[in-house]
């Protein structure tokens, strides 16, 4: 598809498209470290999750449309106001744009670690052309089968396509470790009713990947939009069912991090991680 004539199902054209800019400190802790993480929130989308929290620029495709040389120099920007890594969201329907940028960047000084934040409904051969420019890849793994993968996300083949990336990401940078700028992290938030089939997303990762691969189970789901209707999502997840998941991560002995009970909020100072690694993950080597 010529995007300069046409968009794509995404509704992104052939320049990039941003919503918004921010140093992140809401990220897993080594993305944010202690001054956050450079996020820039790229428009559009390729999934149609129906609780999209992001819905208005993810989906919709609001945003403003920059070149190349504009991106460059807001990588740039985040390096000098003391940015840990370059976090971009939902990288895909961009990625001409933003390498064209990084390369423009990185000889104007640019060294933060790239870090490619996906739903990981990525072709394998897109992904490859992204060997040696991604750092670190900050995957979800939304469901643990394809039917829910299309009644909440619009796609038939989700779980297919997202384990075949993650195995191609994994190929490429290994496991992500603590005190590094490398490797693939896996996030999973935990929807209700088991929605999500956690369990087996967590055995996928730890079998099929490795057990050094760190997963984040994240606990903030929140039904919005289209589920706010549905019989099985219409709700927040309970605490029960947040600490089942984490059960399975220390019966696996897993690496990674939960999310605490502490609330998130704006403030006019920086909300620190509400992360901590998992119970009886400490000691793993």
């Amino acid at each position: 598809m010529n995007r300069y004539h046409k968009t794509g199902k995404c509704k992104v054209g052939a320049l990039a498209k941003v919503m918004n800019v921010v140093l992140h400190f809401g990220e897993e802790p080594p993305i944010s470290g202690e001054n956050g993480a450079g996020t820039i929130f790229f428009s559009g989308c390729n999934l149609r999750c129906v609780y999209c929290q992001n819905m208005n620029f993810s989906q919709l495709a609001r945003g403003v449309e920059i070149t190349s040389g504009e991106l460059a120099e807001i990588f740039l920007d985040l390096q000098y106001h003391g940015a840990e890594t370059l976090n971009l969201v939902t990288p895909t329907p961009h990625l001409p744009s933003i390498v064209q940028a990084l390369e423009i960047a990185r000889q104007k000084g640019l060294n933060l670690p790239v870090v490619f934040n996906t739903s990981s409904y990525e072709s394998v051969e897109t992904l490859k052309l992204l060997e040696g420019i991604v750092d670190i890849y900050l995957a979800d793994l939304k469901y643990g089968d394809d039917q829910s993968g299309y009644i909440y996300s619009g796609v038939r083949d989700y779980y297919t396509v997202a384990t075949q990336a993650l195995i191609e990401m994994h190929r490429q940078v290994g496991a992500f470790k603590e005190g590094g700028k490398k490797g693939l992290i896996v996030r999973h938030l935990v929807l209700p009713n088991d929605v999500g089939g956690t369990q087996r997303v967590m055995d996928f990762v730890f079998y099929s990947l490795s057990p050094l691969v760190p997963i984040s189970l994240m606990s903030q789901y929140n039904p919005l939009f289209g589920a706010r209707t549905d019989p099985l999502i219409a709700r927040k997840i309970t605490k029960e069912e947040y600490e089942k998941a984490i059960e399975r991560a220390v019966e696996l002995n897993m690496f990674g991090w939960i999310q605490t009970d502490e609330k998130k909020r704006v403030t006019a100072k920086p909300v620190k991680s509400t992360y901590k690694i998992i119970s009886l993950m400490k000691s793993r080597t």
